[in-house]
């Protein structure tokens, strides 16, 4: 599936980001944000969400400078799970940012869509051990539902023409939840969209990819050829998209249009991504945008840091783009796989690459694998005029997701 654009030349609206919430391991605020991937800062520590007795190595990306009663109005963060807090949290941020009034952004249709793969993972964590026990939480059972996700963002901007969605699509979550967003604003079914990922640090996803042998002891180091797994992290990106025409007419400053995007699902596999389904997801996503493959300036890539991701995801980039793809780098190397929130997290740091200059790098980098053969931008970000930027997602079950943004031209 593609989006409904007819490329960067088509009749549909232009839609374009003019607001950008981001809570991370490497910095919490736009600003921060921003500072953390230019420094190529390392999110890294060891984890203090749950109790790690029994693994042998236990180091997350995990958010220890987040003060929900700081950033959190209208709703008491005691009734909101973590996942909850940081996507209502990060949707405020992107609100400010963009500058638009709360009477305005109330007075408008709105969307507002987050993707996750646990919804309030920690808080099941926590039912299970008391129903265990025989003393289940009556308060905390209420807060579980990842619904709350989305419709908790609504309830915190009193917002109420809104269509509050939560979409469960794994890692890919957040460039689905992005890409229906942008859907929604380009065919005027709404006024504006905040959409974006969201996940918390949690015991059961953490002692799941350690079973399965893919927790890096130390770092995660994307496409190197030392590489040993993926780093679990937690955060919140949300976005706020409106029409070009909208954001024009309020003097809003934009970070970067939207083109196009494309999903698919192959369900290959449980777990095992699949070359040629993530080709033709890119192949989608460049048709929706209007764009082609060397026009594309850089690649922000799912990139885990796992054998089989890696090489699979860099046979797929290889086989699209040719003998030489762009410049291709994992943020992941410094804020963890932040789940949910990844894809939305990055498709922020793809927006602030455009609009800023630059390329953020991937850091823990020493020797690249030659099954990979790519310009990672090893551990400095590189100065850079963005023009058009390619943000890959891919999860379990064959879920695939690709959105390409470019600078924003009025004409």
């Amino acid at each position: 599936m593609s989006g409904q654009g007819t490329g960067r030349n088509g009749s549909r609206r232009r839609v374009v980001i003019t607001g950008i919430g981001a809570i991370s391991s490497i910095g919490i605020g736009v600003d921060d944000f921003r500072s953390g991937l230019r420094e190529g800062r390392s999110g890294v520590k060891s984890i203090t969400a749950f109790d790690t007795t029994g693994f042998e190595y236990a180091n997350a990306c995990e958010i220890t400078d987040f003060d929900p009663a700081a950033l959190i109005g209208r709703l008491d963060p005691a009734g909101l799970g973590r996942a909850s807090q940081l996507s209502v949290a990060a949707a405020g941020m992107a609100v400010r940012d963009a500058g638009l009034p709360p009477e305005e952004l109330r007075a408008r249709r709105a969307l507002v869509s987050v993707g996750t793969t646990n919804g309030e993972g920690r808080d099941f964590d926590t039912l299970t051990r008391q129903g265990i026990d025989g003393s289940l939480d009556p308060a905390l059972s209420a807060r579980v539902g990842a619904g709350r996700l989305s419709s908790s963002i609504a309830r915190e901007l009193g917002l109420t023409d809104v269509e509050a969605v939560t979409l469960p699509t794994a890692c890919a979550a957040g460039n689905y939840a992005i890409g229906y967003g942008f859907d929604a604003v380009q065919s005027g079914d709404v006024d504006v969209a905040l959409c974006g990922g969201a996940d918390a640090l949690d015991r059961k996803t953490f002692a799941g990819f350690y079973r399965l042998g893919t927790i890096a002891p130390e770092m995660c180091q994307p496409f190197d050829r030392s590489r040993r797994g993926i780093l679990t992290g937690e955060g919140a990106g949300i976005l706020l998209l409106e029409s070009l025409e909208a954001a024009l007419a309020r003097g809003a400053r934009v970070y970067a249009e939207i083109l196009g995007f494309a999903l698919n699902c192959d369900a290959h596999h449980p777990v095992a991504p699949d070359r040629d389904s993530i080709a033709e997801c890119m192949r989608l996503a460049h048709k929706d945008a209007g764009v082609k493959p060397e026009e594309i300036d850089f690649i922000s890539a799912h990139g885990t840091g796992t054998k089989a991701n890696d090489i699979t995801e860099a046979r797929a980039i290889h086989q699209v783009f040719g003998g030489r793809p762009p410049a291709t780098v994992s943020i992941k190397s410094m804020l963890g796989h932040s789940m949910g929130a990844a894809s939305a997290l990055a498709c922020a740091a793809c927006a602030l690459g455009i609009a800023e200059g630059f390329i953020p790098p991937t850091i823990n980098h020493v020797d690249t694998d030659p099954d990979c053969a790519l310009d990672v931008v090893p551990n400095q970000a590189r100065p850079a005029e963005l023009n058009v930027v390619q943000n890959n997602a891919l999860a379990f079950g064959g879920n695939n997701a690709v959105i390409v943004l470019g600078k924003c031209r009025e004409s």
